[in-house]
């Protein structure tokens, strides 16, 4: 069976980066360019008309910025990833996108390498974060480096589900017990860990070397 084609769309205010994007995306035959957003706004609007697998999704750009762009298009494509790719990797904008249902946080610094293995993983349903966008989102959480955190040993067990990348299904399939079950779990896992986010315990987890 050949892979599937990736439908990508990029959302960048500035003519010069959706040129370079687009020309290192149609290198790879896995990859299809289906359109170019010029502002949040236009972004919202294409993945209407386009429905793409995944957004492109720069951060500062004017009318809608890409925080409040990939907020509503999760809300209303939630089959559609959105990576951040943008120039800053400060605590609060990593944790902006991430809680408007970002799937991950990449630096356009990042080599090519990079990109294309962000855009596979964000697609596959992985957590992407830059390592300075990780760096920058632990060093802005409140939580201490602790050994284990209070963690019981089912939220131990859930929490190195959750670096594997499983949702609360796959969890709850893989533990034989109920979604509601594993619900209740994640949520002791983030208040013990003092994030808000899935997405900030994984990173902090890594950060921290917390492992299987």
């Amino acid at each position: 069976m050949e892979p599937k084609i990736i439908r990508i769309l990029i959302a960048d205010d500035h003519t010069m980066v959706r040129i370079g994007l687009t020309t290192m995306l149609k290198v790879f035959d896995e990859l299809a360019l289906v359109g170019a957003a010029t502002n949040g706004q236009h972004a919202i609007d294409l993945c209407d008309e386009l429905t793409p697998d995944l957004v492109l999704m720069d951060i500062n750009m004017p009318e809608v910025d890409g925080i409040t762009a990939t907020r509503i298009i999760r809300q209303q494509h939630p089959e559609v990833k959105v990576l951040a790719l943008t120039a800053y990797s400060d605590d609060k904008g990593v944790r902006q996108a991430l809680q408007a249902g970002a799937s991950g946080y990449l630096l356009k610094s990042a080599s090519l390498e990079e990109l294309i293995s962000a855009i596979h993983g964000a697609f596959a349903g992985q957590i992407i974060l830059s390592s300075q966008a990780a760096d920058a989102l632990v060093h802005g959480s409140a939580a201490a480096p602790e050994d284990d955190y209070g963690l019981t040993d089912r939220e131990f067990e859930v929490l190195m589900l959750m670096l594997d990348g499983l949702t609360n299904q796959a969890i709850a399939d893989r533990l034989h017990v109920s979604p509601m079950t594993v619900k209740s779990h994640v949520s002791s896992v983030l208040s013990k860990l003092h994030v808000a986010t899935r997405t900030e315990a994984v990173a902090l987890a890594t950060r921290h070397g917390i492992s299987h």
